[in-house]
């Protein structure tokens, strides 16, 4: 008997005829998933069939069941004998190929069949570079994996390291680098061509939590790759300041020089490193920025290039910027968390001599000469105490330039004196959500897509397979339908049968199930789309099939307000006919003949007013009927609106004027004339 960790794809190829027809044939039924055809031929087959692997790419059964995400499929062949570490001719087994499509049941199926997650493929790939693709299901894979005893470490044979290359997707795959680091993978893995590291590359991508997490778990910041970057080059390159301040704060160098002879400035305006160096091509990182349009980042090197040799040096204990003390400042803004809890809660002021211990004890970045100076500029009146928020500030002992506060977008301050009246603001419309959230958009309860997608209707019969010589098999009736397989499901957005009329489809739908009044991922129900569009024919068919035909959408539009916008007259004659709401008013105010008034239709406004609608009704920036077609301009629709204005009973008078007479009212006409 052939024990289980040794069996592999590569000892099971087939060789003989009566095997590669019998594997073929095998593999056809698991493709199938014809459950008796299988047990069937691993019963009376060649000797262990269901391990055999097919010549040409060494494919085994437990590879099609898997690829097929068949999982009582994958159950049955394991309860048969199928072995779980067979490899395929380029070194896959079953459970990369599983790790690789994100399926954690299959893979947890074939864990627990004792399948060897140490396995390597042909080129040295573990499982978990498998699992690098950024979703949930390939992160519940390889936190499956990691759990199982996968090698965390794994290098392949071209020298990529499987943690490196995760960093580099750390963009999309940030929570799987810090899955890998808990799990305890190297945090200085290297890629062997190219010397970079995965430091090297979160700070590429970026990626504060990680390069925070890759430097606590003992990631060193002045590695230099064979061009001789470090993580602070890349930063810079991609002009991630919070980047830089986390590598600062553990000490990264911010002046090494590549073999370009360049410096993290020549990549971007960073403090910290010598502005007068140049590069190969003998630029000044000022003149690099120059060229580049960023006249504000010129203008700070052109600062730094003055400064440069002059005041770097402490005098006394006054206002510093050394290196050590920006080091320093940089590390109590990282570690304030940490500092504050050593302290604990009571109180910010400490003594001297618990500010060094607990510095001590947290391995800050500084010499205790030096330390004592930090002390001095803190405790300028001898009381021996040291303010844990000043120090963090570092207002006491760094000058003012060189602050990180100082990089921090300013506060802008209120205008207006005190008691002052607050003026009336402008209105402003509350944006709604534009789309509806996924949690308001559920898949059906079988799998398949939301509500509002819908299985587009086909006719399976096909004339044109018949002829005079190949008759139908019925003497009258297209029966082809019969002899032809059974089409895949489509599924469209069932607005778009709408607009295109395919009431076959949207009778299908209806059929099944799906409410007439389903909204699409815009709000959007048929009936109002099919009033936007104009198409009559679907929005009576619509309304006959029961739709709400004063339904909202997040706009709190109606479809009279879709049908008025839209200039169809016949569309509002049937919606108004339905016992549409002419006031309808929408999240700006705006009524369906306001909406009428603004599509140049006279047409449409005549049947509105007709309809009843108020014409002195006011949207949310106190504008009427008459206002808005004033803007608009059409001279039909102004008469139109001001006639049916002037035509209503006026309001009672309140009171008489001087000399006891009434005064009087200007009308629409007047108004419009003025």
């Amino acid at each position: 008997a052939v024990k289980e960790t040794e069996i592999t794809g590569l000892d099971l190829f087939t060789e003989g005829r009566l095997q590669v027809l019998q594997i073929y044939r095998l593999l056809q039924w698991v493709h199938e998933g014809d459950k008796e055809q299988i047990e069937k031929m691993v019963n009376l087959g060649v000797e262990n069939l269901i391990n055999l692997a097919e010549p040409q790419d060494g494919t085994g059964v437990l590879h099609v069941a898997v690829s097929a995400n068949n999982r009582d499929l994958v159950s049955f062949l394991l309860s048969h004998g199928a072995q779980p570490n067979i490899q395929d001719k380029k070194g896959r087994t079953p459970i990369m190929l599983a790790a690789e499509l994100g399926n954690d049941t299959i893979l947890a199926l074939l864990a627990q069949s004792h399948a060897d997650l140490r396995l390597e493929d042909a080129e040295g790939k573990g499982v978990l570079f498998y699992c690098m693709y950024p979703t949930k299901r390939h992160t519940r894979c390889l936190q499956l994996a990691l759990r199982c005893q996968a090698d965390v470490n794994n290098m392949s044979a071209q020298g990529t390291h499987v943690f490196q290359l995760m960093c580099e997707k750390a963009s999309e795959c940030t929570p799987m680098c810090l899955i890998m680091l808990d799990s305890g993978t190297d945090p200085n893995a290297t890629n062997q061509k190219t010397g970079i590291t995965a430091l090297m590359e979160a700070a590429k991508a970026g990626s504060v939590q990680l390069v925070r997490a890759i430097l606590k778990a003992g990631g060193h910041p002045n590695s230099l790759d064979w061009k001789r970057f470090t993580a602070v080059h890349y930063a810079a390159m991609g002009g991630f300041f919070e980047v830089i301040q986390v590598l600062s704060a553990y000490s990264a160098d911010m002046g090494v020089i590549n073999l370009e002879d360049c410096t993290p400035l020549h990549y971007a305006a960073a403090t910290g490193c010598n502005p007068k160096l140049k590069n190969q091509e003998g630029s000044l990182p000022r003149q690099i920025a120059k060229d580049a349009g960023h006249k504000a980042a010129a203008k700070e090197l052109r600062k730094a290039e003055k400064q440069q040799g002059k005041g770097n040096k402490s005098s006394g204990v006054g206002l510093m910027s050394d290196f050590w003390a920006l080091t320093l400042h940089d590390w109590s803004n990282e570690y304030e968390t940490e500092l504050r809890q050593e302290i604990g809660d009571k109180s910010d002021t400490v003594t001297s001599e618990m500010f060094i211990s607990v510095l001590e004890e947290l391995k800050a970045p500084v010499e205790p000469e030096q330390l004592q100076t930090v002390i001095l500029a803190h405790d300028k009146g001898k009381d021996g105490c040291v303010n844990i928020s000043d120090f963090i500030k570092g207002v006491k002992y760094i000058k003012k330039p060189f602050l990180l506060s100082s990089y921090m977008p300013k506060k802008k301050k209120e205008k207006g004196g005190k008691g002052g009246k607050k003026k009336k603001g402008k209105f402003e419309l509350p944006m709604p959500i534009c789309t509806l959230p996924p949690e308001l958009m559920p898949r059906r309860s079988d799998g398949g897509p939301p509500n509002f997608m819908i299985e587009t209707y086909y006719n399976c019969s096909d004339i044109s397979r018949f002829d005079h010589d190949h008759p139908p098999e019925h003497p009258i009736m297209n029966d082809s339908g019969w002899y032809m397989e059974k089409p895949e499901k489509i599924y469209v957005n069932i607005n778009y049968c709408v607009k295109s009329g395919d009431l076959e489809s949207l009778d299908l739908a209806f059929n099944q199930g799906v409410p007439v009044d389903v909204q699409d991922e815009l709000y959007k129900t048929p009936l109002m789309v099919a009033c936007s569009s104009g198409n009559y024919k679907v929005a009576q068919y619509l309304l006959s099939q029961g739709a709400d035909v004063n339904a909202c959408d997040q706009f709190l539009w109606t479809p009279l307000h879709h049908a008025a916008h839209a200039g169809q007259v016949e569309l509002i004659d049937l919606l108004v006919n339905a016992g549409a709401d002419v006031d309808a008013q929408a999240l700006s105010g705006g009524t369906p003949l306001m909406r009428a008034i603004e599509s140049s239709r006279p047409s449409c406004v005549d049947f509105l007013i007709k309809a009843g609608a108020n014409v002195n009704a006011e949207n949310k920036k106190e504008q009427n009927c008459l206002d808005i077609a004033r803007a608009f301009a059409d001279s039909r629709i102004i008469d139109l609106v001001k006639d049916k204005m002037d035509s209503q009973p006026k309001p009672k008078e309140a009171g008489k004027g001087k000399g006891g007479k009434a005064q009087k009212t200007k009308s629409a006409k007047e108004k419009v004339q003025k």
